[in-house]
């Protein structure tokens, strides 16, 4: 254990280097940490605020519906939280799987490997956390000029007890240690596997049929009458994590037509690019169909302000449920762009000896601009589709018919989907930066 913490100093001292790519690395996986503990502390003060106001009101009052909407709104975004965390360690580990590999080819034992990664994500998770907690402090003055329920937030009521604090690092770095070793198995079971980097196998429809099972029992219990609130919070939460099941196998779908379609050598690079490695391709959007689903929910709202609240007390609940919808879909816009930026930039330094190959055959700057941007962008239409077409089956329920005539609602919907959009190509655009540096 001592020759391998000594090891992984030694390497870690290397990686420090200004010349070396591993430093980006290093720097994208510790900013990813820190957004997504900084979003998870905002969240959850935001949560414990609405709790608090509905343990202070009278019993009956609208602030218990209020809180358990800030739970609805906490339980979506706990999936792309979790993606991005994940994501953020196993850019560590996958950006130095060739490493480790050739570690184990050198005679390493599998637990030797397995701690030089627990220490490499231990490491960044534990930095990036701590960053958090102090942008999540910074963000408080801005948090709590929010207005809900009639009045802003006060800094108290957002405010987490000290001991949230010490719990978000140790989730950080649980979640960054299961997606390092999960990460790693690869490795450690078939160190030639990942030497020779072996495609691997492809994925199944079978994947698709939770989300149809799930759409299902959403429309029946609108059929039925059994929507209660505890009830639909379960199965819409239910319903995006199963679009993490489905969305990898769609990116092999949709990589494989593009690949059939290509006409150009950009085309043709992205498509393979994300036919090699659908799960990255989905990781690196996955994120955005949040956003874009969020924002279907969330248009719903307009319907129902159009008709026309009954008192003041409903007006002020649909205001705020347009309000909290907003800042859910910008929230899930901003997890997007990270996990984008994160895992875009990750796959130029995976595939850098590919860039060099590429460029020392004489391919222009430009092409391989345009296959980066396609092997985003490929993926993003199909995440954007997928996405709409589950908040369009959730939605056609609740609204029916008017789902297709309400222009507000139309054009909330449409404004969110392209914001979203908009806020992962701006992501992706920090990859150029590798590249170049990755080229010089």
């Amino acid at each position: 254990m001592i020759a391998a913490a000594r090891l992984w100093w030694l390497l870690r001292r290397r990686d420090a280097g200004r010349s070396d790519p591993q430093r980006l690395t290093t720097v994208l996986a510790v900013v990813a940490f820190a957004v997504t503990t900084a979003v998870l502390l905002v969240v959850l003060g935001g949560v414990d605020a609405f709790l608090a106001r509905a343990e202070q009101a009278a019993a009956g009052d609208v602030e218990g519906l209020y809180a358990t909407l800030a739970c609805i709104a906490a339980g979506l975004l706990a999936v792309p939280l979790v993606t991005l965390g994940g994501a953020a360690a196993r850019l560590a580990v996958a950006r130095r799987d060739a490493r480790l590999a050739a570690l184990r080819l050198a005679g390493a034992t599998t637990t030797q490997v397995g701690l030089l990664t627990v220490l490499d994500a231990a490491a960044q998770a534990v930095a990036g956390a701590v960053l958090g907690v102090l942008g999540h402090l910074l963000l408080l003055p801005a948090v709590r000029l929010l207005r809900f329920q009639g009045r802003t937030f006060e800094l108290g009521e957002l405010l987490l007890p000290w001991w949230a604090f010490p719990a978000a690092v140790l989730v950080i770095v649980a979640v960054a240690l299961v997606s390092a070793v999960t990460s790693l198995r690869g490795v450690a079971i078939s160190p030639l596997g990942v030497a020779a980097r072996v495609t691997p196998k492809g994925l199944h429809w079978a994947r698709v049929v939770p989300l149809v099972v799930v759409a299902a029992a959403f429309a029946a219990m609108f059929t039925l009458g059994l929507a209660g609130i505890a009830v639909l919070a379960g199965v819409l939460v239910l319903g995006f994590a199963t679009l993490n099941l489905v969305g990898p196998w769609v990116m092999s779908v949709v990589g494989r037509a593009a690949l059939r379609a290509a006409r150009s050598p950009a085309t043709l690079i992205a498509a393979r690019r994300v036919l090699d490695s659908p799960r990255t391709a989905w990781r690196s959007v996955g994120g955005v169909s949040l956003a874009v689903f969020v924002a279907g929910l969330t248009s719903t709202v307009a319907m129902f302000e159009a008709a026309g609240p009954s008192s003041a007390e409903d007006a002020m609940l649909f205001a705020d449920l347009a309000t909290g919808g907003s800042l859910t879909l910008g929230i899930a816009g901003l997890l997007a762009a990270v996990s984008a930026a994160v895992t875009q930039s990750g796959r130029v330094i995976d595939q850098r000896g590919q860039y060099r190959a590429l460029h020392l055959a004489g391919t222009d700057l430009r092409v391989l601009d345009a296959a980066r941007r396609r092997e985003t962008t490929i993926p993003l239409t199909a995440a954007v589709v997928l996405a709409a077409g589950a908040a369009g089956v959730f939605m056609l329920p609740v609204v029916g018919t008017y789902l297709f005539t309400a222009v507000p609602l139309v054009v909330r919907f449409l404004v969110g989907v392209a914001g979203a959009a908009a806020l992962v190509v701006l992501g992706t655009s920090t990859s150029r930066r590798v590249a170049l540096t990755v080229l010089a």
